[in-house]
């Protein structure tokens, strides 16, 4: 298995790692895979990636996280995944490396269009993994500049036969026609047995029952609520 074996297995998450893990070995195995996963604030999405990035293969990983910040700026989420593959880009026909050069500020021109650089990043994948599989990670789709998602979705429905997996994560409620029509991860609260065992690792006091019950009823299993709720004053009971 590629990465290394003891990364420590996330509390209540056995399912979504052995999802991630079949999508490494598929990848490895020399097929693409696209897995976009779902959940609220805070329901641990990005711990996921983490998990993925340490497993997958070593310097064999770009990721990338959208910021609401530059939401607006054209192809900002796709320069900023695809930068550490750009020594690739001489490896493109004329046509698909000016695209891209374009696109990325490279040199001067107007952005290209989506239709355009689509095809222009999936050779730039296809090039990056000629030798060994690529995992692509985005973190915070749901603050993608519209250039960036429409060239993603694009990438995602024709990664054809590379060796190139797709890793997004996109919150919810709210933005389910990002990335529609993907394979999807739901990425839930905690059961309460495992939200029990993450609260009391974070809680340095004696807790009452009653309290530690109501905490995990209140948030609903949320591993960053319950993370966050020994230091700031998220319930009206915080200091007891």
């Amino acid at each position: 298995m590629p990465g290394s074996p003891a990364t420590p297995p996330l509390r209540g998450r056995r399912r979504e790692q052995e999802r991630l893990d079949r999508l490494l070995r598929e990848i490895r195995d020399g097929g693409s895979r696209v897995l976009v996963l779902r959940g609220d604030a805070g329901s641990g999405k990005s711990a996921l990636l983490d998990y993925l990035t340490v497993r997958a293969p070593l310097g064999r990983v770009v990721r990338t996280a959208a910021v609401a910040a530059e939401s607006e700026i054209g192809y900002a989420a796709l320069q900023h995944l695809c930068a550490p593959l750009l020594h690739h880009l001489d490896r493109l026909p004329g046509p698909e490396h000016a695209t891209l050069a374009t696109a990325f500020g490279l040199r001067h021109g107007e952005p290209p269009p989506a239709g355009a650089t689509g095809p222009a990043v999936l050779g730039l994948l296809g090039a990056a993994a000629a030798r060994d599989p690529l995992v692509c990670v985005v973190d915070d789709v749901q603050w993608l500049d519209r250039l960036s998602c429409d060239v993603l979705t694009f990438v995602a429905h024709g990664l054809g036969a590379a060796p190139v997996g797709l890793v997004l994560a996109a919150r919810s409620p709210g933005d389910e026609a990002i990335l529609a029509g993907l394979p999807e991860l739901r990425v839930d609260g905690l059961a309460a047995a495992d939200a029990r065992e993450l609260l009391d690792d974070v809680v340095w006091w004696p807790l009452d029952n009653d309290v530690r019950e109501r905490i995990v009823a209140e948030s609903r299993g949320n591993p960053l609520a319950l993370l966050e709720w020994p230091r700031a004053d998220l319930f009206p009971y915080n200091a007891r």
